[in-house]
C-alpha cells in the first residue's frame, strides 16, 4: 500500500521529483528521462511509467534554463523510437510461440490470424494514435510485431507518431507549464492530462460495449 502511495505522490507531485533529479543529478537528467521513455514505451511490463505528463512537466523546466530544450525533444524522440521498435521485436519473436498452442482458447492460431489481418488494414493509424493513450501505446507495437506489420512501414508511422507526441507535450510544457496560471495549479493539469490521455480508450471501450449490448438484444431468440 505505501508503493502504491508512493507512486500516486510522484504522478501528481511530478514537478518537484523531477526538479530534485534535476538539482542533484545535472546533465544525467537527460538519461534518466531517456531511459524512462524507453521503458514506457518498449517494455510490456512497464506501462504504469508517467509518459504525457513527464513529457510536460519537462518541457517547463527545460524552460527555466535547466535543460536544452532541442536536446531534450531529440533526446526523448529517440528513446520512443527505440522503445517501440524494440517492443515490435520482442512481439515478433515472441508472438508465434505464444500462438502456437491449437488448443487454447485465448492465444490460438485462428486470433493470430486475425491479428495479422488487423494490422494489415488499420496498423498505421493504430500506431499513430497509440501514442497518445497511456498503456495503449505500451501494448501497440508489441501487439503489431505479434501481428507482423511490414516492418518499413511500421518504422516509418512509428517515427511520425513519435515526433508528434514528443514535440507535442514537450514544447507545450515549454511555452505554457510557466504560465502563473498554469504553475501554480501543476498537480490539477498533470491529473487533467491524465484523465485527457485515457479518456479516448474509455469512450472507445464503453461504445464497443454498448453496441455489443445492442447488439445482443437485437438478436432474436428462438422459440420453445
Amino acid at each position: 500500500m505505501e508503493l502504491l502511495t508512493t507512486f500516486i505522490d510522484i504522478i501528481l507531485h511530478l514537478d518537484k521529483h523531477l526538479i530534485w533529479l534535476v538539482q542533484n543529478y545535472g546533465s544525467w537528467i537527460y538519461v534518466i528521462l531517456f531511459l524512462i521513455i524507453f521503458c514506457e514505451t518498449g517494455l510490456v511490463v512497464t506501462p504504469f511509467l508517467p509518459g504525457d505528463s513527464l513529457l510536460f512537466v519537462a518541457g517547463a523546466i527545460a524552460a527555466t534554463g535547466a535543460m536544452e530544450v532541442q536536446w531534450l525533444v531529440a533526446l526523448l524522440i529517440l528513446a520512443a523510437f527505440c522503445g517501440d521498435n524494440t517492443n515490435y521485436w520482442i512481439g515478433r519473436y515472441f508472438g508465434p510461440r505464444m500462438f502456437s498452442r491449437a488448443d487454447s482458447k485465448l492465444l490460438n492460431r485462428a486470433h493470430l490470424d486475425r491479428t495479422n489481418q488487423f494490422y494489415a488494414k488499420h496498423g498505421g493509424k493504430t500506431i499513430i494514435f497509440a501514442r497518445f493513450l497511456p498503456i495503449i501505446r505500451t501494448f501497440a507495437p508489441f501487439v503489431a510485431g505479434i501481428g507482423r506489420m511490414n516492418y518499413p512501414y511500421f518504422v516509418a508511422y512509428s517515427a511520425f507518431g513519435g515526433v508528434f507526441w514528443i514535440s507535442f507535450f514537450v514544447v507545450g510544457g515549454y511555452y505554457f507549464g510557466n504560465v502563473p496560471f498554469v504553475k501554480n495549479n501543476l498537480t490539477y493539469f498533470i491529473f487533467g492530462i491524465i484523465i485527457i490521455s485515457v479518456l479516448p480508450g474509455i469512450i472507445q471501450f464503453l461504445r464497443n460495449l454498448l453496441g455489443s449490448r445492442g447488439v445482443a438484444s437485437q438478436t432474436p431468440t428462438k422459440g420453445p
